[in-house]
């Protein structure tokens, strides 16, 4: 009778259910230790704690962090710590951030200090700007007389980016409408610096392209002294047009076309130029070349006001020439040239050294990422870090001391350690982590070197932000210790993810994870589903917590499926030169097959792995290889599901896929056989896509494409399309809710979950 009463309450709990819209896969069940789509992603189950945004002050001492306001009226203060005894107070309330007029105070969404402290910038009211939100509001407070002002107030609302303070904290500068603009904080006075914006000319600020794949957003840097901005345009004139259709906002369709440089199509003109506050035309950098055929990903000023120094890569990005440019002549010479078969990477910012005399680089010229001293005078390069392991990511240098502080993993590529050398180069490097909890270590130093915020997580635990000293590693106090989230992680119902390395033959092994049903018998088989990404781009096999991701997973190995991940030659693993670069006009072909023989060696390693049934899923870069695993080894895989994938690698832009082919006209054969579009017709299994129509990124006609192939092959399949949703796949109400209930109906009815 029980088991009868238990029947019908599931059936009553599915009816109301379906009359509520919501599909099975998200049934809300009440035992904390199972997962439901509702719990992670329309709830707040598992909202991690904040910290920040924080900011180190210029003594290196203390900081200033973000904290809920007690006041009536809300808001945020920004609150002043000590770091050695965790004084605190409260340095900015927040009633002095409500402007006249208005009775609530400003949403913080960043901040940034004057040099001397005096002057809080605000950044406000933002509004999205393809990848992020990068245009706004901007106010300044002085705290010396508590007077707040808006910066651009004749400009219409949330139309500024990248106000930054001027060094001495007198001025800000800003980008509007594609120009350069510098405003008096005190008076009010706004100076227009450059004069040629418009549609096709933009300063102060990235294109399309640039802003996607160098992360340029921010174009313009102050000089040190406060008189002058260097700052990146770009002519967009002639480079093609790419239009996204917008068919439910209004009665008719709306179309909004923006400058796209696909794969050998013509890029932008680039350059650098300087403008004086005192007033002028710019002053360009005359680096020589084709601006088009050439990029600057990089630019800064070299430590005083006469020079900048910047990175010119050619098109096919395999050499970088480092240059410095007068300021006031735009005279160029180049300081020295890295170099390699495949391509070069560009360094994200230049770190002075030895007052000066030296600059700090990272490259791969000996096989592997070390960290290099190049002398000013000459350009000649000593190495610091020793040969045989990748530094990561240079994050520290403690000149007073004579040391360098970096990110590396010699051991293990899925982790991330924190490690010290001599600046000199010689001796050893040795870790800085205690022998605690491993997995992915990151932190924020403060000026002096002595105090950093550390985060600590692992791929099923949650990230611990602690502050502490250097360089014992000391732990002086936790400040997000997420202990109600890992409490919470730790009542679920679950296996702790196992890594390990596969043997696929050659002597090649691939690094891999995979979490079990949380009531695995080793006696019975189950179904196999795999998360791939497989490009330059992205590491799936790392140990650091994967959020909502990971607990979907969790969810559908609580449902009876193995779920696991491999990451195949040419992922950006610290693994050296020849693994990353192996795989250069090869995208899609070598990592495939990598994907595939992982797959394989796991099913003959694990007897309890059911080969009849195994999927794979990926998005973007990821998206693309499931498309190239089920179209190239159709016997393999039974399910793939895909979003927002490139079919056709020439619809992709210009930096990113000429980076690892070459240009088109130089590789066709590595293009045509690179793209999962040229396999189509061999698909025997089920297949799933998905992409959103306004994905500016990945466009929306590659999946129509890939639909027109797949139909003229008389393949079936099921499609998904997103109205306006951009390559995330968020936008819009349910949106989120909607694409993983779609994805988990689909992999429980064509992968038959849980063991036989």
């Amino acid at each position: 009778m029980k088991t009868i009463r238990s029947l019908r309450l599931l059936i009553i709990l599915a009816v109301l259910a379906a009359a509520a819209g919501i599909l099975p896969a998200q049934v809300p069940n009440a035992d904390p230790s199972l997962l439901t789509l509702d719990r992670i992603f329309n709830s707040r189950d598992f909202a991690a704690e904040r910290f920040g945004p924080a900011r180190w002050l210029k003594d290196g001492e203390t900081y200033t962090a973000l904290e809920a306001s007690t006041a009536p009226g809300g808001g945020r203060d920004v609150v002043l710590y000590r770091a050695d005894n965790g004084q605190r107070a409260i340095l900015v309330p927040a009633g002095k951030l409500i402007p006249e007029a208005a009775s609530e105070p400003l949403s913080i969404e960043n901040y940034e200090w004057s040099a001397d402290g005096t002057k809080l910038l605000v950044f406000t009211a933002s509004k999205r700007v393809w990848r992020q939100n990068t245009r706004g509001d901007f106010w300044v407070l002085d705290r010396t007389g508590g007077r707040l002002r808006k910066l651009g107030r004749d400009f219409p609302a949330s139309t500024l980016m990248f106000a930054k303070l001027s060094p001495d904290g007198k001025s800000a500068a800003y980008v509007e409408s594609n120009d350069i603009y510098a405003e008096d904080i005190a008076s009010g006075h706004v100076q227009r610096l450059t004069w040629d914006g418009s549609e096709t000319v933009i300063n102060g600020t990235g294109d399309w392209v640039y802003e996607e794949e160098f992360g340029l957003r921010d174009g313009f840097r102050w000089s040190p002294d406060g008189r002058s901005i260097a700052f990146w345009q770009f002519d967009t004139s002639g480079v093609p047009e790419f239009s996204l259709i917008d068919n439910t906002s209004a009665l008719y369709p709306r179309v909004q076309t923006f400058k796209y440089p696909k794969a050998g199509e013509k890029n932008s003109a680039c350059r650098v130029g300087v403008v004086s506050l005192a007033g002028g035309y710019p002053v360009w950098m005359k680096p020589g070349g084709d601006p088009r055929d050439s990029y600057i990903p990089v630019m800064e000023w070299a430590g005083d006001s006469t020079m900048l120094l910047f990175e010119r890569l050619n098109r096919l990005q395999n050499t970088n020439d480092v240059m410095f440019g007068d300021a006031a002549s735009g005279k160029t010479r180049v300081l020295f040239t890295d170099q390699d078969e495949a391509w070069v990477e560009a360094m994200n910012s230049f770190i002075w050294i030895e007052g000066g005399k030296s600059l700090l680089w990272i490259s791969e010229r000996d096989g592997w990422r070390r960290a290099y001293a190049v002398s000013r005078a000459d350009g000649k390069l000593r190495p610091i870090t020793a040969g045989g392991f990748d530094a990561v990511d240079l994050d520290l240098v403690d000149e007073k001391g004579g040391w360098l502080y970096f990110t590396a993993s010699p051991e293990d590529a899925t982790k991330r350690e924190l490690y010290r050398c001599r600046l000199d180069g010689r001796g050893k490097a040795e870790p800085v982590n205690p022998a605690g909890p491993k997995g992915v270590h990151s932190y924020q130093f403060s000026p002096t070197g002595c105090w950093a915020f550390h985060t600590v997580s692992n791929l099923d635990t949650p990230p611990v932000i602690e502050l502490v000293r250097l360089p014992k590693h000391e732990v002086i106090r936790p400040l997000a210790p997420n202990a109600v989230l890992r409490s919470k992680i730790e009542a679920l119902k679950r296996t702790r993810a196992e890594f390990f390395r596969l043997d696929v033959g050659g002597g090649v092994q691939l690094d891999g994870w995979c979490i079990k049903p949380p009531d695995f018998d080793p006696a019975k088989k189950y179904p196999l589903f795999i998360q791939v990404y497989g490009e330059p781009a992205g590491q799936t096999v790392q140990d650091r917590w994967g959020g909502s991701g990971y607990l979907w997973h969790l969810m559908l190995a609580q449902k009876g499926y193995i779920v696991a991940s491999f990451d195949n030659h040419g992922t950006p693993a610290p693994r050296g030169r020849a693994w990353r670069k192996s795989i250069y006009r090869q995208i899609g072909i070598l990592a495939s097959a990598d994907q595939a023989a992982a797959a394989k060696a796991f099913l003959a390693a694990r007897p309890y792995v059911d080969p009849a049934r195994v999927g794979i899923w990926g998005w973007s870069g990821g998206g693309s290889m499931t498309l190239n695993a089920l179209f190239r080894y159709p016997d393999l895989y039974a399910v793939g599901i895909s979003v927002a994938s490139v079919p056709n690698q020439r619809f992709y832009d210009s930096i990113y896929q000429e980076r690892y082919m070459g240009l088109p006209g130089m590789n066709a054969d590595g293009f045509r056989d690179g793209s999962p579009i040229t396999f189509a017709k061999n698909l025997k299994g089920s297949l799933l896509i998905i992409h959103g129509t306004g994905d500016d990124n990945v466009h929306y006609q590659g999946f129509e494409t890939l639909v027109n192939e797949l139909v003229a092959q008389g393949k079936q399949f099921t499609m998904m399309s997103y109205p306006n949703r951009s390559h995330g796949i968020y936008e819009g109400p349910g949106t989120t809710m909607h694409l993983y209930n779609l994805m988990t109906d689909y992999l429980l009815a064509h992968l038959s979950p849980g063991p036989r």
